[in-house]
């Protein structure tokens, strides 16, 4: 009895040991970022206290700010200008359910998003620019939506209130995406105080299209205009950083995306 079990220790033993001599197969776990990583942040778009409490405090900032500018205003008339995307409609609705489609961002699908004219506002947006209609501040809103989705746009900010929500203070996209040329229009007749975005393109042609290492270079060279003239609202869904990591080649696939993307990341 005594051998037999030392007989079967042995036997166990050596099962073991060959075990361990066995290559082991590894496999990369790492999760793709796309296409479903913007449904991580418009979660936190959505449901995070900390969120709501960024965009309050940029808006309360730049009341403020738009106060200073107020009290010290030469001859030509005051305006603001912002972004809409991000900055003062949430669209993280549109990130999520692509996301959760297994894609990414396409014109057909955002268009379509778009002609619902359902987004909601981002906190802090629509009182802020009530607060600066109420002072004879003119708003204008220079976005990359293209004229197809006009009058849904203004439908959707007219529904919140939003002051100067019509045609002539709405500046689409047409030949370029670049905002500088639409900046200088305005400039033409007003003195611009202040700029709202959630794109560093949103405040000055200097970030335009940029390697993402420039981009974060001129960030730094320009930290005197951000909460002074430039009020940035958060957005990890989407946007020109994203593109400037695989140099804007927005043709790329999905994968090729997620793999650049991937290599960026700082491990330890």
């Amino acid at each position: 009895m005594i051998r037999k079990r030392l007989w079967i220790s042995v036997l166990l033993l050596g099962m073991l040991a060959c075990k361990t001599t066995q290559p082991v197969v590894t496999q990369n776990t790492t999760a793709p970022l796309l296409p479903k990583g913007p449904a991580w942040a418009a979660l936190y778009q959505q449901q995070s206290g900390e969120y709501k409490a960024l965009c309050l405090q940029a808006y309360q900032l730049a009341a403020w700010r738009l106060d200073q500018y107020l009290a010290q205003r030469g001859n030509k008339p005051l305006a603001v200008v912002t972004d809409i995307d991000e900055t003062v409609l949430d669209n993280s609705p549109y990130s999520v359910h692509q996301a959760l489609s297994g894609k990414t961002y396409d014109e057909k699908s955002w268009a379509e998003w778009t002609a619902k004219a359902s987004a909601d506002t981002v906190p802090g947006a629509p009182a802020f620019f009530k607060y600066a209609a109420s002072r004879n501040v003119t708003v204008f809103y220079i976005t990359n939506r293209v004229a197809a989705e006009k009058e849904a746009t203004l439908k959707n900010l007219q529904q919140y209130g939003f002051p100067n929500a019509d045609a002539q203070h709405l500046l689409l996209k047409t030949t370029t995406s670049g905002k500088e040329p639409r900046r200088q229009e305005v400039l033409k007749q007003y003195e611009i105080v202040l700029l709202f975005g959630d794109n560093l393109s949103d405040f000055s042609d200097i970030f335009d299209k940029k390697p993402y290492a420039v981009r974060n270079e001129t960030a730094l060279k320009a930290a005197a205009n951000f909460g002074s003239r430039f009020i940035v609202l958060p957005n990890p869904m989407y946007g020109d950083w994203e593109g400037a990591l695989y140099n804007y080649q927005y043709n790329l696939s999905t994968q090729q995306k997620d793999s650049v993307m991937q290599s960026r990341l700082k491990n330890y």
